[in-house]
């Protein structure tokens, strides 16, 4: 069993930055994967950006070059700075860690005004 615990969501003015971080309850380095989706009102939930335990990261194209993952192995942390953000960027983000079977955070609440 993995507990994730996201925090770091807040409200933003558009072109503001946030910093997400997900704690997990178990060392991540044994964790196959992990990352950030996001669930807008009124849409499916989509992935936001994954790194692997080798560091390897993916993006979805609607972030790439203003979102940047990262893990702390150290920390059992993964963190996903938001610069740039747009109010297309509203949604609650959810960390996730694949490890046999996916694990979900409770969720953060990131809001960006226009």
């Amino acid at each position: 069993q993995v507990q994730l615990v996201e925090s770091g969501g807040g409200l933003v003015q558009a072109g503001g930055s946030l910093r997400l971080s997900c704690a997990a309850s178990t060392m991540i380095f044994s964790i196959n994967a992990m990352g950030w989706y996001r669930q807008a009102p009124g849409k499916q939930r989509e992935l936001v950006a994954a790194i692997t335990r080798g560091g390897t990261t993916t993006y979805a194209d609607s972030v790439k070059g203003r979102f940047t993952i990262s893990r702390d192995n150290a920390k059992n942390t993964v963190y996903l700075q938001m610069n740039s953000l747009r109010p297309e960027d509203t949604a609650v983000y959810y960390c996730i860690a694949d490890r046999g079977i996916r694990y979900w955070g409770q969720g953060t609440q990131v809001t960006v005004s226009s």
